[in-house]
């Protein structure tokens, strides 16, 4: 906050300019791609989206991720575009039962890695649909009104992740920072990514 790229506050706004940021980079990085807003928001345009999607697929040797909420608008631009870039993970926030239908929209896009992320996880799931996904991202919510994780709803999904043979990751159990309730489940960190990883794993770049 406070620079020149937030004088419109939380106004939804274009910068042209960072999309030529991942073709300065040499190295292979992991990039989340609009980590403070959504690609797929209502207000943009599918030819901005598509600009995005090109400048993904030409600057190939990095591996970006995609995280939305607004799966419905996911699923009709995956109509319009087609098959996504093998380098481009796409995925949407599951953070309660009632919005376990984004899983479904999630699976109608074509792309080779397709990840749910359930956090800040608010409630227990209960069964979900792993077919076709290759990741799963589990965490409680961080902040001075951090509502409680509790063990049994991760290891639910901890439990479904492991007889599917998807890789999971558990991020944080919250608290007043991300770091309050540290990353231990079962006294072992879950730090599992898909196959389709590439170098730079540790290097994460926000590009927004």
């Amino acid at each position: 906050m406070g620079t020149k790229k937030y004088s419109n506050g939380f106004e939804l706004t274009f910068h042209p300019d960072v999309l030529t940021y991942p073709s300065k980079l040499k190295e292979p990085r992991m990039i989340f791609v609009n980590s403070m807003s959504d690609l797929f928001h209502e207000s943009i345009d599918f030819k901005i989206i598509d600009s995005v999607f090109l400048m993904m697929q030409n600057a190939n040797r990095h591996t970006y991720q995609i995280l939305t909420k607004r799966s419905k608008r996911l699923a009709e631009f995956g109509k319009h575009f087609g098959k996504f870039p093998n380098n481009v993970w796409i995925g949407v926030s599951v953070e309660s039962s009632i919005y376990k239908s984004r899983i479904q929209d999630l699976k109608k896009v074509q792309a080779k890695t397709h990840f749910l992320s359930l956090e800040p996880l608010l409630g227990q799931l209960g069964p979900l649909d792993l077919n076709d996904i290759e990741w799963v991202i589990a965490g409680g919510e961080s902040g001075p009104n951090f509502r409680e994780c509790k063990i049994e709803w991760v290891r639910e999904i901890r439990n479904q992740c492991v007889n599917s043979r998807v890789p999971f990751f558990f991020k944080q159990w919250g608290g007043l920072t991300s770091k309050s309730g540290g990353r231990i489940l079962d006294r072992k960190i879950w730090n599992e990514f898909p196959k389709t990883v590439i170098l730079g794993l540790n290097q994460f770049v926000k590009s927004n």
